[in-house]
């Protein structure tokens, strides 16, 4: 698992998706999400607008992330 450091919360899913490289753009990002293939805190996650936490751990094509907030 891999510690994604940010400085405050409140990015979305889809933004992160983006932000580690696991998507190219957003498009990407929605098809994912709507087709069940993320999972946040270990339950599918289907809301690309779902806000991230402190301390969530966000799983995609066998990588997993968690956020870490200074």
């Amino acid at each position: 698992m891999e510690d994604v450091l940010f400085a405050e919360e409140g990015i979305r899913l889809g933004q992160f998706l983006k932000f580690v490289g696991a998507v190219e753009d957003g498009q990407e990002a929605k098809a994912a999400i709507a087709n069940g293939l993320v999972k946040l805190n270990g339950d599918i996650e289907e809301r690309r607008g779902a806000q991230l936490a402190a301390g969530a751990v966000i799983e995609f094509k066998g990588q997993a992330w968690r956020i870490v907030v200074e």
